[in-house]
């Protein structure tokens, strides 16, 4: 077991005095004496960097964090973090909690080949597109499909182009006799994820979740997969802090 947590949508954000305060109440909360990963969720622009690095390797030596890890921010920036933990002789990232899945694709222009280059682990969120990549259909008679605002506002805007990806993702699923959950994940698996982040309200969709790594897709069976793909909005990364208090990122509008 992993045990992870993250750090930010917090009264000071990513400063030296919210890191300490926040690393304690998460370990209070879960009972344990350490995390296997601390996660920054977002990059802090009210916060220098240098500061936000030095409180982490602070945890670092202090036993209460194992490993570092990032979360949805633009390439220019994940590299600025890098270079000054690297230059202060800090402890650096080793994993990337991004946005990424057949439809959603933006990372890898540039974030995604920098964390192949320098080692830095992959851990998407969000690798079935809140459900889209589970159904042949946009929308489920589901609770979340008519209630989830995030959802909507991630995804509703290329809902055109992204049915034809859905569409083939059913083929290949009904080609390999599985569930179209486990050709969603088994393409992270040959994108080179280490660890999607998967939701399971159902225990059938753990069982999803494993058996995808017994379904091997083929390069041909990949490239249908993506050949229609077309450039989206930007969906994770922020260009400034939200209001205090604000957590549901991303949320349809109306």
């Amino acid at each position: 077991m992993v045990i992870a947590s993250k750090v930010y949508f917090n009264e000071g954000r990513l400063s030296s005095k919210a890191i300490h305060r926040e690393i304690d109440g998460t370990l209070k909360r879960l009972g344990t004496d350490y995390l296997d990963l601390y996660i920054i969720h977002r990059f802090d622009y009210e916060t220098p960097i240098e500061e936000t690095m030095e409180a982490l390797n602070d945890l670092i030596q202090a036993g209460k964090v194992r490993a570092l890890g990032a979360s949805a921010m633009y390439t220019s920036q994940f590299q600025d973090m890098q270079k000054v933990a690297q230059d202060n002789g800090w402890t650096p990232f080793s994993a990337m909690e991004n946005h990424y899945n057949p439809l959603y694709r933006e990372d890898e222009k540039d974030l995604i080949p920098f964390c192949r280059k320098t080692n830095v682990s992959l851990m998407p969120y969000s690798p079935l597109a809140a459900g889209h990549l589970t159904r042949p259909t946009w929308t489920a008679d589901t609770l979340r499909s008519a209630t989830d605002k995030v959802s909507r506002g991630k995804y509703d805007r290329a809902e055109d182009n992204d049915l034809t990806i859905i569409d083939r993702v059913q083929k290949v699923a009904e080609q390999h006799n599985v569930p179209m959950a486990q050709v969603a994940i088994a393409w992270q698996w040959a994108k080179g994820v280490a660890s999607p982040i998967i939701g399971a309200p159902k225990a059938r969709h753990l069982d999803d979740a494993a058996a995808a790594l017994d379904s091997e897709l083929t390069p041909e069976e990949i490239a249908s997969m993506e050949e229609s793909y077309l450039p989206h909005e930007t969906v994770g990364a922020i260009d400034s802090n939200p209001p205090q208090g604000v957590v549901l990122l991303d949320a349809e509008e109306n």
